[in-house]
This record gives structure tokens, C-alpha cells and sequence, in this order.
């Protein structure tokens, strides 16, 4: 690539949506969220178990912030990525919680979610 090369480029988002199984963009940090919506995605992959991901914090990066939504086409933050695919916002995120997309998702990235192993428990009872 030739000009344009900074974080906010389409090669450099890519090269960070494609450097982990799941990416978050967010504003903050998952230790410290700065929004709601950054908050509740956090709390879904908590949920889920699913502690080790890349998360991006978008305030700190102008550049990056506005390259992401370039990127995915999707005018707002937080965005999540599974195998550098992206998935959507925090309603997204939430709705594939409820109906059990996302643990299926994460099967296929070889993620075991927490919720199955909280069903067996109940299964026992």
C-alpha cells in the first residue's frame, strides 16, 4: 500500500479485525467502558466466558474510529469482529445473545461458551 497508511486506514483495520478470533472496538477499555453500549458488549462476552479478545479503544484513535466505521460500513461504536468478520453493534450482539446465535459463533472459532457449561449444571439439578 501506497499513501494513507495510518490507523484509519482500510489495510491497517484490517490488519488489526483479522489479528485476533474477536475484536472489539470500543470506547474505553473492557476493564473501564466509557459508554453503555461498549459496557454491555463487554458484559455479553463476560457471559459467555469468553475473556481473552483484542479490544480497541476508539477515543484514543480519532483515525482508527473513523476507519472503522468506513470499514464495516456501520456508523457507530462499539463494533465487533469474529474471525474478521464483523458482527455488528451492541443491539446485534445482544439479540444473537438471546437467541443463541452467538454461542454457536463462537463454537465455530473454537470457543466454548460459558452458558453451556451454566445449562449442564442446571440439567443436573
Amino acid at each position: 500500500g501506497g499513501s494513507g497508511g495510518g490507523s484509519g486506514s482500510r489495510e491497517a483495520v484490517e490488519r488489526l479485525v483479522r489479528a485476533h478470533p474477536v475484536v472489539v472496538f470500543m470506547k474505553g477499555s473492557p476493564a473501564q467502558p466509557l459508554c453503555g453500549f461498549s459496557n454491555a458488549v463487554v458484559q455479553i462476552l463476560r457471559l459467555h466466558g469468553v475473556e481473552d479478545y483484542r479490544a480497541h479503544d476508539v477515543l484514543q484513535d480519532p483515525d482508527l474510529r473513523q476507519g472503522i466505521k468506513d470499514y464495516s460500513n456501520w456508523p457507530t461504536i462499539p463494533q465487533v469482529y469474529l474471525n474478521g468478520e464483523f458482527v455488528g453493534g451492541c443491539d446485534i450482539l445482544l439479540q444473537m445473545h438471546q437467541n443463541g446465535d452467538l454461542v454457536e459463533e463462537l463454537k465455530k472459532l473454537g470457543i466454548r461458551s460459558a452458558l453451556l457449561d451454566a445449562e449442564k449444571d442446571q440439567d443436573k439439578k
